[in-house]
């Protein structure tokens, strides 16, 4: 499996591109900023993009979302909780944010959907805390977390729809009780490990 990370934006967003060696078709999560450096990333690694896949509905992680669409033709999912794109795209404006409409999702997720493109599948688990549909995305020992858990700490909650204590229920009982060697792949800064988090996380001392 290709995984490849772009950082996007103002604030460094990670981008990855996701995709099977043998079919050459791939997802990207979270196209937030930086559309042609993310096709141009594609289009070295040489993959078709069949899926545009959010762990959650802020602008800084769709930002990119309609270029993406428009440029590959790939279905657009989300949670159903963070289908409101307007919602947040209005948000982003307090930070100077202004990135074209998000397209309408061609699907909504829920917790336990799992999402397939040709040689790739995951499964999702519904996080909701940091928004109301934040959800991490599972499959054979890694895990993309969004902006739910970091590296040493958690999502922020004081943006619209933000919940600490959902958020905290969320990483407790969805993702600590998972395999201490599963890489978490956040949506900001280095990845870590289950195990690292556990151990180490000072949001999450008991």
């Amino acid at each position: 499996m290709i995984i490849e990370k772009v950082v996007v934006g103002p604030f460094a967003t990670y981008c990855y591109i996701v995709g099977d060696e043998t079919s050459r078709e791939g997802i990207v999560i979270d196209p937030g900023d930086e559309a042609k450096r993310i096709l141009k990333r594609v289009g070295e690694l040489q993959l078709d993009i069949k899926l545009l896949l959010l762990t959650h509905g802020h602008i800084d992680h769709a930002g990119a979302l309609k270029d993406l669409k428009d440029a590959t033709g790939a279905a657009v999912a989300v949670h159903a909780d963070d289908a409101n794109f307007d919602r947040y795209r209005s948000a982003g404006l307090i930070f100077g944010l202004v990135y074209p409409h998000p397209p309408v999702p061609d699907r909504l997720l829920r917790d336990g959907d799992t999402v397939a493109v040709n040689g790739l599948l995951f499964e999702v688990l519904h996080t909701p805390g940091h928004t109301p549909g934040g959800i991490c995305l599972r499959r054979d020992g890694i895990i993309f977390s969004g902006d739910t858990l970091f590296n040493g700490s958690v999502g922020r909650t004081d943006l619209i729809g933000g919940n600490h204590d959902k958020l905290m229920e969320s990483i407790r009982e969805r993702l600590l009780v998972l395999d201490d060697d599963i890489v978490v792949y956040p949506g900001h800064g280095d990845d870590t490990t289950i195990a690292a988090e556990r151990r180490g996380n000072p949001f999450l001392a008991d």
